[in-house]
């Protein structure tokens, strides 16, 4: 799956675009949010001649980093969805933005709605499964509400897997135009972090992701308690933060893991944990996208992923780079756990190629892809 990237063009008499990304409300500094930051940041470094960016917060996010961004920030608490509708249609129309970029379905909606009778243009930005968002009560007005009324007058959608944009367009009967745009993966100093000690015989997996009902470490924990009958010198790791981290540790206990399974937390960096693992799991039921997959192979780690929608498959386009199994996790999700434990010295021979591979989503060329959007969007609606 390669990306065309286009060299950067720039027009020094053309004004530049005005656009405003705008923040989840949530608590946490994470995916969508790091994201978003990643983005604005090198749109702002690297393409200052064509966009003025400007970023809207309007939740406190734990680990939000401290240092100064390139973007312009706009810190507006909301206190209440009233507020936050005030807050939305205040900011927007405080400039003539050309586009203003709203992560998620529910919230453009929102946004939206608090901006009716402002000439502004709006684009979607999809993170996860459109499918599994509108679960709850909400949600599925919203999503009502975006198919007869504000669909129709969305400029844009991006997303962040091709197959997710066409479940977008599918679900929605949508004919608004779209565009994927790849998450950027970080880059890490490899150099100071050791490496996985391979004379000690165990095999370490690890786990990346928020402790919820999505990233599945339910089915994890469960196969990994079939794994260690047949395989007994082996650890798991599962590493990140959140509400049902109680309910993991219980879970643990009762199946008996407390020795070969650890909880971590890396909020920001999760390197220590990936630099020190053999093969990365993903039970995820649904995903956008992972980055979490996209780093571990960047640390060169073979991947096991659930297959959900889209995302996993996605990535995981040459065995080399990994394996897929069912959503539900079971006997096949055993049983290649056990094929890596089995065959870890042929599979660390691939290292290399994962890393190589994973380059293609690095920032530079991401932001690129990125870039080449907004100006489509500069085009097409001007």
């Amino acid at each position: 799956m390669e990306m065309q990237v286009g060299l950067p063009f720039r027009d020094q008499s053309r004004r530049r675009m005005k656009i405003l990304y705008i923040q989840p409300g949530t608590s946490a500094f994470a995916g969508i949010e790091r994201v978003v930051d990643a983005v604005c940041t090198m749109l702002a470094d690297r393409f200052s001649d064509d966009f003025e960016v400007d970023v809207l917060y309007t939740s406190v996010h734990k680990n939000r980093p401290t240092e100064a961004r390139g973007y312009n920030v706009i810190d507006c608490l909301a206190r209440g969805r009233l507020d936050l509708m005030r807050i939305f249609r205040s900011v927007i129309k405080s400039k003539d933005y050309n586009l203003v970029v709203v992560p998620q379905i529910e919230p453009t909606v929102i946004c939206m709605a608090a901006c009716i009778g402002l000439n502004r243009r709006f684009a979607v930005h999809l993170h996860g499964n459109p499918k599994r968002e509108r679960s709850h009560f909400k949600a599925k007005v919203l999503f009502f509400l975006m198919r007869i009324y504000f669909l129709s007058r969305v400029s844009y959608v991006f997303g962040t897997s091709p197959r997710q944009l066409d479940s977008f367009k599918e679900m929605f009967n949508s004919k608004v135009p779209q565009v994927w745009v790849p998450n950027p993966v970080r880059a890490f100093d490899l150099s100071e972090t050791p490496s996985c000690d391979a004379s000690s015989g165990t095999v370490t997996f690890v786990n990346v992701g928020r402790f919820a009902f999505q990233k599945g470490q339910d089915i994890l924990l469960q196969a990994f308690s079939e794994l260690v009958k047949i395989r007994p010198n082996v650890r798991l790791r599962i590493v990140g933060y959140g509400i049902g981290e109680a309910n993991l540790r219980a879970e643990i206990s009762r199946l008996g893991l407390d020795a070969s399974v650890s909880i971590e937390h890396y909020p920001i960096n999760p390197q220590p944990a990936l630099a020190t693992s053999d093969v990365y799991v993903s039970t995820s039921r649904w995903e956008g996208w992972s980055l979490a997959i996209c780093e571990a192979l960047r640390f060169g780690l073979p991947v096991i992923s659930t297959d959900c929608e889209f995302g996993p498959s996605d990535i995981l386009v040459d065995p080399r780079l990994g394996r897929l199994v069912p959503v539900s996790g079971g006997r096949a999700l055993v049983d290649a756990m056990a094929y890596y434990c089995d065959n870890l010295s042929l599979e660390q021979s691939h290292s290399d190629f994962r890393k190589t591979f994973i380059d293609r989503y690095s920032p530079e060329r991401v932001v690129e892809i990125h870039a080449e959007a907004l100006r489509t969007a500069a085009s097409e609606l001007a």
